[in-house]
């Protein structure tokens, strides 16, 4: 999320990834060992939430630029205060998926059986 502040999504994939995928594929999280695939289903709808979380985040939060070229008589204070609840949304749902992976490793399960 702290790097969303300040660079654009792509950018922090290709800077965060190969360093932390390793690490998430030693762990476990509770998956047993033959649902290693569903592990990284969810880790990736993980990194895509707190990609989301960082292109909103102040300073930078491109997508609030975004916003503020769509609407350009709206200040780019009042944006960033009407973020804060899709920010605190998109917060609970990290909560959510780490608590309960299986949300999102539901649909997935699914399509393999």
């Amino acid at each position: 999320m702290f790097l969303g502040m300040f660079l654009e999504g792509i950018a922090m994939l290709v800077l965060t990834i190969p360093v932390v995928l390793p690490i998430i594929a030693a762990l476990d999280f509770g998956f047993d060992p033959s649902m290693a695939d569903m592990k990284m289903i969810w880790f990736g709808i993980v990194v895509v939430v707190v990609l989301e979380m960082g292109m909103i985040s102040p300073p930078v939060g491109l997508n609030v630029f975004v916003v503020k070229s769509i609407a350009p008589g709206v200040p780019m204070g009042q944006i960033f205060r009407g973020i804060w609840p899709f920010w605190f949304a998109m917060a609970l749902m990290l909560v959510l998926l780490a608590l309960f992976p299986q949300i999102a490793i539901f649909l997935p399960m699914t399509m393999v059986g």
